[in-house]
């Protein structure tokens, strides 16, 4: 049994910060937070939403704003898996639920190549943030060799209908691409008052 309430009001609470909030680093600093928290309490996310794939990171939709503002999504890396270097070009903020996740930081050096800074491993319980303005390229994995890892994030956009970019880090060339999303269906977020 899951309480999806914790999300249902983690929505509501990032749709008013969403209208109400003037500039990016005021939305981020009130929005990390209500992640952290969110991501402290591990009864919340459907099974559905957290199953891994042998192959492959999944990323589920759980909420996109009808007006298209802000996005909500699950990841889940299974063992060994992880993102090729990639862009996002909104805002973002990360939070781990379950596991840990290590991300590599990537800034383009005058001759168009990206150097990769060092590690950065978050752990549950913990968030993050990217977007162009604070550093937008990275590739993340899991953390963990034995098991899955998911962490919840939140963009400032419908994330899997963005054009975006991956790198090859050796010569900064990009290559378009438009995520998607792993699920068939979103979770319901409202209770079914009928019963």
């Amino acid at each position: 049994m899951t309480d999806i309430a914790r999300l249902r009001d983690f929505v509501a609470g990032t749709a008013r910060l969403v209208a109400s909030t003037a500039t990016e680093p005021e939305l981020l600093a009130a929005l990390s937070p209500s992640l952290k928290d969110l991501v402290a309490h591990d009864d919340w996310l459907p099974d559905a939403y957290a199953a891994a794939d042998g192959h492959r990171y999944r990323q589920y939709l759980l909420y996109a704003d009808p007006l298209e503002r802000f996005s909500i999504v699950s990841f889940v890396w299974g063992p060994g898996q992880g993102t090729p270097v990639h862009d996002h070009r909104v805002w973002g903020l990360v939070g781990v639920l379950r596991g840990e996740e290590l991300a590599v930081s990537y800034a383009r050096q005058p001759d168009g190549r990206l150097q990769a800074g060092p590690p950065e491993r978050l752990r549950a319980g913990q968030t993050a943030a990217v977007s162009p303005r604070i550093g937008d390229i990275h590739a993340i994995s899991n953390g963990l060799a034995d098991r899955s890892s998911i962490s919840i994030h939140v963009y400032g956009g419908n994330i899997g209908r963005i054009n975006r970019a991956v790198y090859d880090p050796d010569t900064g060339d990009a290559q378009d691409f438009i995520s998607g999303y792993s699920n068939d269906s979103v979770p319901n977020l409202w209770p079914d008052r009928t019963a």
